[in-house]
C-alpha cells in the first residue's frame, strides 16, 4: 500500500493539490489509528455506558413515583387524620420529579440535587409507612398489600441501579485517568464523573419489607 501511494507523491506528474489531499488522507489515517489505540473509541463506550446508567437510575426512581399517587389514594381512605403526613409525600413527590439528570452534563452539584431530591421522597415515604402501622385494617387491604410488594420491588431496583451507576462510574474515572488514555481524555474532554453517594440517617431508603411486617 505504501509503495503506491510513495508513487502518487513522488510522480512529478501529479498536481501539487492531490499531493496534498493524499498527505491530508495519511495523516487522518494515523491519527484515527492513534486515537483507536489510545483508548478514544473505548472512552467513549465507557461514557455511553454511563449514560445508560443514568437512564437506569432515573427510571428506577420513578417506577417508585408513580406507585405514590395510588398509595396516598389508598391510605388517605382509611386514614382521614394523617393529612399532614400525605402533603408532606405528595410534596416531595413533585419535587423529586422535576429533578432529572443529564448524562451530557453529569455534575457533582447536579447529581447531588438529583439525590436530595429523592432522599426526601425518601424520608417522606418512609413516615408514610410508619404511619401506617397505627391501622390495621389498611395493612390487611388487598390494594395496600400490592402496593407494598410494588414497593419493595422498586427499592430493590433502585439499590441495584444506584451500585450499578457507581461501578459504572468507577470504570469510566479509572480509564480516563491511566496514561496515556488520560491526555486523550483532557484533549476531548472525557471529564471525570462523580458517584452517586450513600443516603445517611432519616434519609436512607425505607426497608419496606421491615416496615410491612
Amino acid at each position: 500500500m505504501w509503495p503506491f501511494f510513495n508513487k502518487l507523491i513522488i510522480n512529478r506528474k501529479t498536481p501539487i493539490i492531490m499531493k496534498k489531499i493524499i498527505l491530508i488522507a495519511i495523516a487522518a489515517l494515523f491519527m484515527v489509528m492513534g486515537f483507536s489505540s489510545c483508548g478514544y473509541n473505548a472512552m467513549v463506550s465507557k461514557d455511553e455506558a454511563v449514560a445508560s446508567a443514568v437512564g437506569n437510575l432515573q427510571t428506577a426512581y420513578q417506577k417508585r413515583a408513580d406507585l405514590i399517587p395510588n398509595l396516598v389514594a389508598t391510605v388517605k381512605s382509611y386514614a382521614d387524620y394523617e393529612a399532614g403526613t400525605l402533603t408532606a409525600v405528595v410534596e416531595a413527590r413533585a419535587k423529586a420529579t422535576q429533578v432529572t439528570l443529564d448524562a451530557d452534563n453529569l455534575t457533582e452539584e447536579n447529581l447531588k440535587a438529583f439525590q436530595a431530591a429523592q432522599d426526601e421522597m425518601s424520608g417522606a415515604l418512609s413516615r408514610l409507612l410508619v404511619t401506617v402501622e397505627q391501622y390495621p385494617d389498611l395493612k390487611a387491604n388487598q390494594n395496600y398489600l400490592d402496593l407494598q410488594s410494588q414497593l419493595e420491588s422498586c427499592e430493590n431496583n433502585i439499590a441495584n441501579a444506584r451500585r450499578q451507576f457507581n461501578e459504572t462510574v468507577q470504570d469510566y474515572n479509572t480509564f480516563i485517568r491511566k496514561f496515556p488514555t488520560n491526555i486523550i481524555a483532557g484533549i476531548f474532554g472525557f471529564d471525570k464523573k462523580p458517584y452517586f453517594e450513600a443516603s445517611e440517617g432519616a434519609e436512607k431508603a425505607p426497608d419496606v419489607k421491615v416496615l410491612f411486617e
